[in-house]
């Protein structure tokens, strides 16, 4: 142990911790900008500066270690002229254009900067500009970088595929794709981790909202849309709604006073999914075609554009399942579009996703019969929801609980666990054991597969569960980083399993790039927390129960994997294009 003092306060703290996390163990709060826990912490923004009695220099206190007897000032003087310095240097080189900047009232260096009472500037202004790329789904603003490196290192260690580099030198030192490479040339799996942890309105998704308005817009378009199961864990944290007040009926309500014609639950596309899923994984797995390798699930398109890029010979094992989002879209302009009466070119397909990845999910094309055309018209994220609600001056406590539309209304507790790591997984062994053994598992029989933290396990949870005398098995992994190394492991042949869940984002859709984001805080499994509580508190808790599910196999598609249904609700991932 290690004794030392932090502004006049005796600390007592392990050897080789930090300045940093000595302060903040007795409630020193030390400023900080590029600083993120065991992924950046390289000092870059020198921000956190601190002085150290008998020293010259001040130092940082992210790197800094502790020393007996240290006696460390964190608001001296000499702190507070240079911090306020670095501070200025850094806004000198940063569009502080505010008001307008998607960050706005929640960024970092404005905080920062607020709170320093940075009120002018005595350092010319000198921006960076980089041209884009502004059709992709992920965009980035040059001058509002402040070089922090956050990007390029949660890219690099956490989701393992390092698009993200530096360029340059001296004060023309910035960020940009890697190689020199455009960001559609560059393997980009859109999962969005860079833009929920870039401080300031450097990064952020594609802004479609004009898109929807116009469609809203339109007297001749009918705006249908669906709400995906991660949205409800946090869509009302930045409009002051507990989680109790936040529910999904309430955004189906302002979706309603936003000018939707008809709102409905992802949920039920995440059962259809699994009905899809789950009979594709049983035909595959019986007929012994996972000796080498496992079936991997499709759910998660960030993942389906990591493994096209980093390992196209395993394409082949991916579910030949869309996503809940594209199923959802199939079946709006076919069997929605019948029960309405209408041209399924009238009707506009929304998505509220948590995630970045869906809006490029999106261009997949729908063939069938005589339409062609998209499956889902606009992809919106959960921040662009709220924004949406903020721009209509749509009071949240006024909002009230209100049924989704017919007939795709009913949903079960299988559909909405999707939003979490370890959820499809779960929700879809609930329906293959029941089409192996005629009958319902215990309902939480495979809660094994529920991931127990952040990163946890190297963010795998693996199993073996029993179908009668027939053991299978699986794993369930999130993090492209983490997803990277068990994939080598497969590869290795030091592990074997029957079904692999892949999600891209930490935690899974909850954890999602489309989320919103609190400075400093990983929210991922506070949020998986409010899916299991609903799936427990689900009146239908197995997919294959779902009777709007049902009738619509008994109506238009037949059964689960048959010739109709696997035009509309399967597809070639060969053939989808990565870029």
């Amino acid at each position: 142990m290690v004794n030392l003092t932090i502004d006049g306060i005796n600390v007592t703290v392990n050897e080789n911790t930090t300045i940093m996390d000595a302060a903040d163990s007795v409630g020193i709060h030390i400023p900080r900008l590029c600083f993120l826990k065991g992924i950046n912490e390289i000092s870059a923004c020198r921000v956190c500066l601190v002085e150290i009695e008998g020293r010259g220099k001040l130092a940082t206190a992210c790197t800094c270690v502790v020393e007996e007897g240290m006696n460390v000032f964190t608001n001296s003087k000499k702190v507070r002229k240079q911090r306020r310095t670095n501070v200025q240097l850094i806004l000198s080189q940063h569009d502080c254009l505010c008001t307008t900047c998607i960050r706005n009232q929640n960024c970092a260096l404005q905080t920062l900067a607020a709170e320093l009472g940075i009120v002018d500037n005595p350092y010319e202004r000198d921006l960076q500009y980089q041209a884009w790329d502004e059709t992709f789904p992920l965009i980035r603003q040059s001058t509002k970088c402040i070089k922090c490196m956050r990007c390029v290192n949660v890219c690099e260690k956490v989701q393992g595929l390092g698009i993200w580099d530096v360029e340059g030198t001296g004060a023309k030192t910035t960020v940009n794709v890697a190689g020199h490479a455009s960001i559609r040339e560059a393997d980009c799996a859109a999962c969005g981790q860079c833009i929920t942890h870039c401080p300031v309105g450097a990064l952020s998704e594609r802004n479609d909202v004009g898109k929807f308005w116009r469609a809203v817009d339109d007297e001749d378009t009918i705006v249908v849309a669906q709400i995906a199961p991660a949205v409800r864990t946090a869509w009302g944290e930045d409009l002051g709604l507990s989680p109790e007040e936040a529910t999904v009926n309430k955004i189906a309500d302002a979706l309603k006073r936003l000018g939707v014609d008809y709102v409905f639950d992802t949920v039920y596309s995440a059962d259809l999914t699994i009905m899809e899923e789950g009979t594709e994984f049983v035909q595959r797995f019986t007929s012994g075609e996972f000796k080498d390798r496992p079936m991997f699930t499709s759910c998660c398109p960030g993942w389906v554009r990591f493994i096209k890029s980093q390992y196209p010979h395993l394409v082949k094992y991916l579910s030949s399942a869309k996503s809940p989002q594209q199923m959802f879209g199939a079946v709006m302009k076919t069997y929605y579009a019948e029960k309405l009466g209408v041209n399924p070119e009238k009707i506009f397909t929304l998505s509220i996703m948590p995630c970045v990845a869906k809006k490029a999910e999106a261009e997949m094309d729908l063939y069938y019969g005589e339409y062609a055309g998209k499956e889902i018209d606009c992809v919106l994220t959960t921040r662009e929801l709220v924004r949406m609600i903020r721009s209509a001056h749509i009071q949240p406590f006024a909002l009230n609980n209100i049924e989704f539309d017919l007939p795709m209304r009913d949903g079960t507790g299988a559909g909405v666990i999707f939003g979490a790591t370890g959820g499809v997984m779960e929700a879809a062994l609930r329906s293959a054991y029941y089409i192996v053994m005629g009958e319902n598992p215990p309902v939480d029989a495979f809660k094994a597969v529920r991931s127990t933290g952040f990163n946890a396990n190297d963010g795998v949870q693996e199993a073996v569960f029993h179908m009668g005398e027939i053991p299978v098995r699986v794993a369930v992994v999130s993090g492209l980083g983490n997803t990277r190394k068990l994939i080598d492991k497969i590869e290795r042949g030091e592990v074997h399993y029957d079904f692999v869940e892949v999600m891209a984002c930490p935690g899974g859709c909850v954890g999602g790039g489309g989320q919103p984001i609190h400075e400093g805080e990983e929210c991922a499994f506070e949020r998986s927390h409010t899916l299991y509580y609903l799936d427990k508190n689900y009146k239908l808790r197995y997919s294959h129960e779902n009777p709007d599910i049902l009738a619509l196999y008994s109506e238009y598609m037949g059964e689960p994997n048959a010739h109709k249904a696997h035009q509309l609700l399967h597809t070639e991932h060969s053939k989808n294009g990565f870029h």
